[in-house]
């Protein structure tokens, strides 16, 4: 019953965050047909209407209770200036004209960089955290918080695929290291030799073609293989980590989960794939089968980029010295019971 709540809850925030995009789109397309551009001013009353409700209502969904105050005036901010840059310029001309509307559009976006400005000012200042922890908490205030965490994982991605090569993995003082990266560097090695073959064939083939298509081939897929190297390069920055809070489960950029001492109830090295491929079950192998399973006591949440929780009771991942891991692991749990 649980679980059935969890996938309702899960698929009501992905259709609150995919629907309003998909509903904005479709009427920006209607305020440039020929029926909008004769009736301008009733077109863009339209099309402001159907943008800040749409994201009202996203707002109201998304939310676990009524809306702050502070993220409605963001919405109808964002309601402001989806409606302005998205407007055709016939419309755009007539909002300009409007002695009332354009004003008070403008006062919303203004009263909502004030307040999120001195709420940025407060995030940046706050002690106890690191550097980029107050500036990622200050733009988020200022921009809506997914934005920043995705602007900021695409900063990290870049940053270490073209000029991290070396030194030491991402490890703090109080914490040790365990690599899982060794059984991937095969595997890993192949998809970029792979890769870059493929980019070769789509340059020569697409080339023949179409010289637009091959520049916009060469863009996304040398993107693609940015991506692909800095993914691969985190397997090695980013190990598993145990800390003095609890086991840091990691899987280069695309885990990150901190385990509890407190919920780990046992540790494992020897399981079922049933285990492994239960829904309950946080898989941080990659491209391989795990090693260690840890067994909770309670269900932990995962946010993810789309769906807001997904609790898991047990986390399999993989290691390349799994022993001592589980040696370590087993004497930090008996020292917690004692």
């Amino acid at each position: 019953m649980a679980t059935q709540t969890s996938d309702s809850v899960d698929r009501r925030h992905v259709a609150a965050s995919i629907a309003p995009v998909i509903i904005v789109a479709l009427a920006g397309v209607a305020v440039r047909t020929p029926l909008a551009t004769t009736y301008p001013f009733a077109a863009l009353l339209l099309f402001l209407w159907i943008v800040a409700d749409t994201l009202m209502l996203s707002l109201i969904v998304r939310s676990a209770g009524k809306p702050a105050w502070r993220a409605v005036l963001g919405v109808l901010a964002g309601a402001s200036l989806t409606v302005w840059l998205g407007s055709p310029s016939t419309m755009r001309d007539v909002l300009i004209a409007t002695p009332i509307l354009a004003p008070a559009m403008m006062a919303v976006v203004l009263g909502h960089v004030a307040w999120a400005a001195a709420r940025a000012r407060r995030a940046a200042s706050r002690d106890g955290i690191g550097r980029k922890e107050r500036w990622v908490a200050a733009a988020s205030e200022i921009l809506p918080p997914a934005l920043v965490r995705f602007a900021v994982l695409e900063m990290t991605v870049i940053h270490m695929a073209l000029f991290r090569w070396g030194g030491p993995a991402d490890v703090p003082a109080n914490a040790r290291a365990f690599a899982y990266h060794k059984h991937l560097a095969p595997m890993c090695t192949a998809l970029l030799i792979l890769s870059a073959i493929e980019i070769a064939v789509y340059h020569l083939l697409v080339g023949h073609w179409s010289r637009t298509a091959t520049l916009v081939m060469f863009v996304l897929s040398d993107v693609g293989f940015v991506y692909l190297v800095g993914l691969i390069k985190s397997f090695r920055f980013r190990p598993v980590l145990l800390t003095p809070e609890g086991v840091r489960v990691r899987a280069g950029f695309l885990i990150d989960q901190l385990v509890p001492f407190d919920a780990i109830v046992a540790v494992d090295g020897g399981f079922t794939g049933n285990e492994v491929r239960d829904a309950a079950t946080l898989n941080a192998a990659l491209l391989a089968w795990p090693n260690i399973m840890l067994r909770l006591d309670r269900p932990l949440h995962r946010r993810s980029l789309l769906k807001e929780k997904r609790p898991f009771a047990r986390v399999a991942f993989r290691l390349d010295d799994p022993e001592s891991f589980i040696r370590l692991l087993t004497w930090r749990l008996g020292q917690r019971t004692g």
